[in-house]
């Protein structure tokens, strides 16, 4: 199973409780870390994490900074615990507008975990789901310039192994936190036929617990593809043998 998940509602968390945006925040990297571990305890081989998109940069410098401080600081205090837990960490998105110092903490980590096979965690960082698609465009665009594809070569596995996600399967359920239901902007090729599942919960409340519920709730869910289910054809079958 792979789970996707909107981390939003940090900030109103910290604002409801008259603290600053920064608090939060800081409760939301603690959450992070508690879901991560019960992932696999719940069959959960692949987690992806929208942690920073590509408009955050839009934020108030100051809430930018206290990010990029808790990315710091996520990556040196986790590193030893995720690569002895067999934790596979992959980063999406476009690190160019990333300082220099925290890309090559994520290459580090990226790379000390290339060989785990326990969970895979994806974390989006700097990402948009338009930009990379962009992104892929371009490398196809550009490989075919240089003639090692054709036209004709493209496809949508092909399209797939330029993704961030490569080699991956597709999210079977996205999760958003803090009561808006929209997508923005993430993961907008792979999650054609995601489930998608809302909660009112802030991603600082958003426990081990309320996670176990959500999969309760959500695994009756048929996923047909555009296709009739199963069940569908079998309830259509007796209806007319009746």
């Amino acid at each position: 199973m792979h789970l996707g998940i909107i981390m939003d509602g940090n900030g109103r968390w910290a604002v409801q409780r008259r603290l600053p945006r920064a608090f939060g925040h800081k409760r939301g990297a603690s959450r992070v870390t508690e879901i991560v571990r019960i992932c696999p305890d719940l069959n959960i081989k692949t987690l992806t994490l929208y942690a920073f998109s590509t408009e955050n940069w839009q934020r108030a410098a100051h809430e930018v900074a206290s990010l990029m401080k808790l990315f710091r600081g996520y990556l040196q205090n986790k590193f030893i615990e995720l690569v002895e837990n067999n934790v596979k960490v992959v980063f999406l998105g476009d690190t160019k507008p990333i300082e220099r110092d925290i890309v090559l903490q994520m290459r580090k980590l990226e790379k000390a975990t290339c060989n785990n096979d326990g969970l895979t965690l994806n974390i989006a960082l700097n990402y948009s789901g338009r930009d990379e698609i962009i992104r892929v465009a371009k490398k196809i665009a550009k490989d075919c310039k240089s003639e090692i594809l054709k036209i004709e070569d493209i496809s949508d596995n092909l399209f797939q192994k330029y993704l961030d996600t490569k080699n991956q399967t597709d999210p079977d359920l996205i999760i958003r936190t803090a009561g808006n239901q929209r997508i923005s902007n993430f993961l907008l090729w792979q999650i054609a036929y995601s489930e998608l599942y809302f909660t009112e919960t802030t991603w600082p409340d958003f426990s081990p617990e309320i996670l176990k519920n959500i999969l309760e709730v959500c695994k009756n869910r048929i996923r047909t593809y555009g296709t009739t289910s199963k069940k569908e054809k079998l309830i259509k079958s007796l209806n007319l043998n009746l």
